[in-house]
């Protein structure tokens, strides 16, 4: 059995699909993926599943009607690997802005004492390739901000390519993670190093999709904004223990 499985949330990836799940079953160590497909109205889930009987023991995938949000895709991930006894779970986009090498990098800080490893784009400067300069500065200062208001460290609060170690996810209250956005990556991290846990980051190069639309919008940059002070706020009533 693997001890690793890459959870990808999916909402009309049928460009990029295919080619990340080949690149991932590629790799050296044998990492499992599971695809949670938000209803693709583009047909991302019959490409899964014409590859499910290629990969017929390490591709798996759960399908929602419509599109409920990246937090809730990756909660419902969270537990249906929990189910599971897979040691390290993994967050990553399907359009290539994470190179699948490094989730190499990221499990290797993890089986070296990391509890939470991040891909992150600042920790050694600014790494993003194909961003314009305008989202460069949004992304950058938005962890900045991060860190004025919560105090955690993290140089990018905001990263979407995570390793969890499974006591993380087993402590963490999964059923009170409240955001669904950008703040729901902010959420997972404020809550590992409130609970005690090793977060470190793993230097990565971020590259900006090629294919497919982004589903960056103004709703979930306003959940963000609002959604730190909130979660310092509650934190200051609530014991992490």
């Amino acid at each position: 059995m693997a001890d690793s499985i890459v959870i990808i949330p999916t909402y009309n990836e049928k460009e990029n699909i295919e080619k990340i799940l080949r690149k991932v079953f590629s790799l050296t160590v044998d990492f499992h993926v599971l695809i949670v497909d938000d209803g693709s109205p583009d047909g991302t889930a019959a490409i899964v599943r014409r590859l499910q009987t290629e990969f017929p023991e390490r591709l798996f995938m759960e399908e929602r009607s419509g599109k409920l949000g990246l937090g809730t895709a990756y909660l419902h991930g969270f537990n249906w690997a929990l189910q599971r006894t897979y040691d390290f779970i993994f967050e990553m986009d399907a359009d290539f802005s994470h190179n699948p090498e490094d989730l190499l990098k990221l499990r290797q800080a993890c089986l070296e004492g990391a509890d939470m490893a991040i891909g992150s784009r600042y920790i050694n400067g600014v790494n993003v390739v194909n961003w314009p300069m305008s989202r460069v500065l949004m992304s950058y200062f938005a962890s900045v901000y991060v860190r004025l208001i919560t105090g955690i460290k993290i140089q990018d609060a905001t990263a979407g390519f995570v390793c969890f170690s499974r006591k993380v996810l087993e402590k963490i209250p999964l059923d009170a993670i409240k955001f669904v956005g950008y703040a729901f990556q902010i959420e997972m991290k404020f809550k590992a190093i409130k609970y005690g846990f090793n977060v470190v980051e793993v230097p990565i190069i971020f590259t900006d999709r090629t294919e497919g639309v982004s589903k960056m919008s103004t709703s979930i940059f306003r959940e963000a904004f609002f959604g730190v002070i909130q979660l310092k706020l509650e934190s200051l009533f609530k014991k992490y223990n």
